[in-house]
Order: structure tokens, then sequence, then C-alpha cells
């Protein structure tokens, strides 16, 4: 699918559509150094029922890279306006991990934009009580530029050492092993890491990600988000664990909420499969 760019609140936005125009659309919304590509094991599934439009915020992939200090106001501002350009009044809206951070906060503040919402391993606050801790942030911030620049020594190892935070073990060990196996048919380890070498973010988008993350605390207007939303969590996630992502369950009145066994932080590329069925039951029921 070819590439598009649209000019929205004074940056360049770069995204794809997938699926014929007839179709309901959903949107796609990735995560924390991640582009619309993060979503390459929904896209086929999603795309035989869907319209499925995938965008790369700015600061990520193809997009704009500008300076400045982001927040999740901002990233809401940016996706309103890509649907307006392209005349879409209401669409389903899934996030992962950053990216569901995001639609939280759009929805808030664009409701009627939106028709369901899918919730993937993402949370309503940076700490639990959603009071962000500078030290923990600036921890955030270190470990992510450190990772970088060991990424860009030797990249398949250095992934492959970062991944074990974000992968089941057993997952992870197959991963090590083999870093040229596709899995699921879809996705090597190679191909992730030429991904992230190619479009992967700067220590300068790490910086303005981050600043995003410390304007996110949401936990006192998850009540006020009426629409239909399925959470999915992981069972094994460090970076989002299931016990904070279960919260905003109990605080979003029309939420549903599955773990998915034996899963990572990215058990959108470990499940797909599992994943996609949970995603295109919900929407379509």
């Amino acid at each position: 699918m070819t590439e598009l760019f649209v000019n929205v609140n004074g940056i360049k936005i770069c995204y794809e559509i997938h699926g014929s125009e007839e179709k309901s659309p959903i949107l796609l919304i990735h995560g924390f150094g991640n582009r619309k590509e993060h979503w390459l094991a929904q896209i086929g599934d999603l795309s035989l029922y869907f319209r499925v439009i995938g965008m790369d915020n700015r600061g990520a992939g193809k997009s704009a890279r500008p300076n400045g200090l982001y927040s999740m106001e901002i990233y809401a501002d940016d996706i309103k306006a890509l649907l307006d350009l392209l005349k879409i009044q209401k669409t389903h809206i899934i996030g992962h991990s950053l990216g569901g951070m995001i639609v939280q906060n759009f929805v808030l503040k664009y409701p009627f934009y939106v028709d369901k919402i899918v919730l993937i391993n993402t949370i309503a606050g940076i700490t639990p009580s959603g009071v962000p801790s500078d030290k923990g942030i600036q921890y955030y911030k270190e470990s992510k530029i450190t990772s970088l620049n060991e990424m860009r020594k030797d990249p398949i190892n250095n992934f492959i050492a970062g991944a074990k935070k974000s992968y089941s073990r057993n997952f992870w060990k197959e991963m090590a092993q083999n870093p040229k196996k596709k899995f699921h048919g879809i996705w090597s380890v190679e191909d992730l890491v030429k991904e992230k070498m190619e479009y992967g973010p700067t220590e300068k988008d790490i910086i303005n990600q981050v600043e995003a993350l410390k304007t996110h605390n949401i936990y006192e207007r998850l009540h006020e988000i009426k629409n239909e939303v399925l959470i999915l969590a992981a069972d094994k996630d460090k970076t989002c664990p299931k016990i904070m992502v279960e919260k905003m369950q109990n605080l979003i009145p029309n939420s549903h909420f599955i773990v998915i066994p034996d899963a990572g932080h990215q058990s959108i590329l470990e499940y797909p499969q599992i994943i996609n069925q949970y995603i295109i039951k919900f929407l379509k029921s």
C-alpha cells in the first residue's frame, strides 16, 4: 500500500489505508518509538473486515519530527485533523501502549469522532497513582537513550537483549535463537531491527515523546468515556503490568477486560491471531 502524506497542524503526517472504502474505518495508533508498521501482524486480518488506517505519530516514522514539547493534547489534535482531512466523521480506534494513552486522551477531547475503542497493554497514568515521578521519568528517558546508542553499535544483539523486557520468556528465547525466523509467517527479528535502524527514534524524538508521557494522567476522567471499550492486557507485561491495565476496566463504565496468557508487552507481535480474533469479534458484535 502506498504511503500518503498530509499537512496537519503545521506538520507533515504519513499514513496508509488498507481495505476498501465502503468498509467501516479503524484507526491504529502505535506506541513509543514505533511507527505504523508495528501493526503489520494486525493489518492483514483487520482489513478483511474494515478500512484500516495506520498513521505515524508526530516524531515517529516518516511523519515530521518537530522539536518542542509534545503532549497528549497535541497528539489528539493531530488525529482529529487527519480524520477531518479524510472526511471520516466516526471511526473505531485502537491504541497500543503509548498509542493507547493517546487514544484515551483523544476520546475524552473528541468523543463524537469515536465508535468502539480497543486499548492494548496501556495505562491511564504512568504510575499507579497517576502522578508522574520525576525520578521515574528521568530513568525511563535515560534507559531509552542508552538502548538507542547500544543498538547503533550492534543492532541485532542489542535489540534481542532489550526485547527480553517486552516479550514472554519462551518467545524471547525463540527470537534469540534465530533472528531470521519469520514468526507467524509475517515478521522476523531482522525485520524489526531494520525498521528500527531506518525509521526509529532519534535521541531528540525520545526526549519529546517522554515529555508527552508526563501529560498523561486521566484516572479521574475515565468514567467520562461512554463508548464500548475492549481492554487487552498481557499476562507477562513488565511495561504496563496487567494490574494497572485492569484498574482502567474498573473505571470505564462500558468496558470489557481480557488477559492474554503468557504474553509480554509486545503481544500484538507475539500472539496476533489471538489478539486479532478478539478485536474483530468485539468490533463486529
